[in-house]
This record gives structure tokens, sequence and C-alpha cells, in this order.
């Protein structure tokens, strides 16, 4: 009111109007969301009961007023809620690419730019090997067995082409296998290309769910065209010098250029996995137009990562937080290798043990992140 008296006498009433209506349209909007808000009551509401029932307030100071509280009734226990980090995520599988063939002869990156390396015949192998290998990962059970229906081995015979059926017939809906739905990633290097056409081939097409190309999870760049010499002399040095931080000339990369960039591509995979699982695939931006799989609530998802050895042990150093010192004792697990992160019991992923011993890195509980917080001298190591 005092604005709009200062402001008549120097004003036509024309510019008042609109100075009003602009004042209007600077006020706060204020829409409250209802859901929201009586959630946020029902929460309240809980930590108070659950305060008052232990003898505390909601500042955390003991209530005097027990007279009210019966002391034989014991008082409710916290319960450690499941969070997961990935829901409706049943697993991550991580694949090397298989033999390149710069791995059997690092003289074809003088002729060759290094993305455009091929695939050897035995790589093809690899990968459908490991394709055989995500395929047994996508079956599980049969609707006997979620029924809980009792099996009867007399009455499961096995056809010639494998599949188990009723009085040799596996047409019953009771004896199907279920199958998971996946979705792939890939580095856009010819032989993750090539890896996952592999694969593709061992794949039921209905289970798959979308296919990406992702740069962010290519190999480490140790520059253009390159001198087989300078490059072994590189490597050499790199050695030394810690593979983590030493960065190749002439444009390369260190370890630390594509820990970042995998990071930046496991924030992008949270996001598509709560798109994928929210909107499903036929209206998900990362879904394939041409897939027509449909996504149910009990079907298990599955990401498959196609990448490179250095680029794979860098997303586990990201994922499990291993240090670098850790890395550093690391080895690159072996072309076509199939690494399975499954769900753990606290709502998080776990490598296998065979896996983690394979490519060197340690127990859980064993990690450096861990033992600092009993041992500050390990900050000083210099030698590991």
């Amino acid at each position: 009111v005092t604005q709009h008296v200062m402001l008549s006498s120097r004003f036509p009433r024309c510019l008042l109007k609109t100075h009003a209506l602009s004042l209007r349209n600077q006020r706060p909007k204020t829409t409250t969301n209802v859901t929201t808000l009586s959630n946020h009551y029902h929460r309240s509401a809980t930590a108070a009961f659950s305060a008052s029932s232990n003898g505390n307030n909601q500042d955390g100071y003991k209530n005097n007023n027990t007279n009210n509280i019966d002391p034989s009734t014991p008082s409710p226990s916290p319960v450690k809620q499941r969070k997961d980090i990935f829901p409706g995520i049943q697993r991550i599988i991580l694949i090397r690419h298989g033999e390149s063939l710069g791995n059997i002869d690092e003289r074809a990156y003088v002729t060759t730019a290094d993305w455009r390396i091929p695939l050897t015949e035995r790589g093809r192998e690899q990968a459908r090997s490991a394709g055989r290998k995500v395929a047994s990962q996508l079956c599980y059970g049969s609707l006997k067995e979620v029924l809980g229906s009792p099996s009867e081995e007399h009455d499961v015979v096995h056809n010639d082409d494998g599949n188990a059926g009723q009085d040799g017939s596996g047409s019953g809906p009771e004896n199907r296998t279920r199958k998971g739905k996946i979705f792939f990633y890939f580095s856009p290097y010819l032989r993750t290309r090539q890896t996952l056409r592999e694969i593709l081939r061992e794949i039921d097409p209905e289970c798959i769910v979308g296919i990406r190309e992702d740069p962010r999870i290519a190999e480490q760049q140790f520059g253009n065209f390159q001198s087989h010499h300078a490059i072994q002399d590189n490597k050499a040095t790199r050695s030394d010098f810690g593979r983590f931080f030493y960065r190749f000339p002439d444009g390369g990369e260190s370890g630390f250029d594509v820990y970042n960039r995998v990071s930046g591509f496991i924030g992008t995979l949270r996001r598509d996995s709560d798109d994928l699982l929210d909107s499903g695939p036929s209206t998900s931006s990362i879904s394939s137009s041409s897939s027509s799989s449909t996504l149910e609530d009990d079907d298990g998802m599955t990401i498959c990562i196609i990448t490179h050895g250095l680029s794979l042990r860098l997303f586990l150093m990201r994922w499990f937080q291993y240090s670098v010192h850790e890395f550093e004792r690391s080895y690159n697990p072996k072309n076509g290798r199939v690494v399975v992160l499954k769900p753990s019991h606290d709502g998080g992923f776990e490598l296998s043990e065979v896996d983690r011993i394979a490519m060197g890195f340690p127990l859980y509980r064993k990690q450096e992140r861990f033992r600092l917080m009993d041992d500050y001298s390990l900050l000083d190591k210099t030698r590991w």
C-alpha cells in the first residue's frame, strides 16, 4: 500500500496498474503436493512416536514424564531398512571385449587407429562364449518353482533341443523358463561393437530392452597413430610412475582421466535405470524404438556393459571405492571375461570372490578406506 501511495504522485494510472500486476506475479507460488505433505506428516508422527516411546522427546532429550509408560512393554527396536542403490536392477554385467588384433600384435596400432582395431577369430569365439554366459544369467526358474508347485522328476523329460517339457512337450506354461530383461551399453570402438554383435547372437531378442553406445566407457587414449617403440617406452615409464596418474604424451590420457569419465557414466546409469523402471520401455528415452519387449513387474532387469580392460577396472574402482594403491595392484581381466555384480544383503552390489581374486582386488572389509580408521600410519606409507 505504501508503495502505491508513493508511486501515485509520479506515475500515470495505467502504469500503476501494470506495476501492481508485476508485483502480484512476483509473489512466490505456494502450491502444495498433498501426497508429499501427507508423507511428511506421517514420517514426523512416526518419528515423534518412536522418540516418545523410547523416553526421548523430539529434541533428543530424556522425557521425564514416564508415568504412562508400561515398563513391561519393550520399546520398539530400530529396524535397519534396506536401501537399494539401483532399485529393480537384478545384476550388472561387465565384459571385456574379445581378443583383438592389437592384443596379439601391437604394431597394428602403427597403421590402424586404435578405435578401428577389429577382433580376431578367436576374439569372436570368446564373445560368443560370453553371450552364452549372459543368456544363462537371464534365465531363472520355472513357473512351477515360482508358484511353489511340487516338481516330479519322472514327469519331466528333455527334448532334442534341450528344452524341458511335460511328457515330452515344452509348450506348457508351467514348465517354461522365465527370462529377465537386459539393457546393453557399449564402447564405440570396433572391437567392442563386434563383441556385442557376437553376444547378441546368443540372446533372445525379446529380452533386449535397449542398446546404447557411450564414449565414456571407451579405451584409455594413447595418442593418435602410435609409434611402436615410443609406446613401449611410454608403457615402461608408466609402470615406474604409476598407472593411475601417468598421462600418455601427444594427446593421451591418464588412468585418472578415464576414472573421471567412468564416474560420469555411472551417474547416467543410475538416472537411466530410474527412467526405464518408472516409464517402461515403450516411453523411456533409453529404450530402443524397435524393441517390442515389455517390462513387467516380476522381470529381472540386467545391465550389461561391454568395455575395455582398464575401463572395466576403473569402473570397479569407482563403484567399490578402491584406493589408488589398490588399483595399482590390480590386473585387467582376460579378453571376453564376464564379470557379474550381484545384489548384496545391504541393497548394494558385490563382486564375486572368483572375479575379485582374478583381478587382484582386496576383500571388502580389508579395503584401505576401512583400515585407515584403525591405522592412520597408512597415510605415510609410500611403498605397497
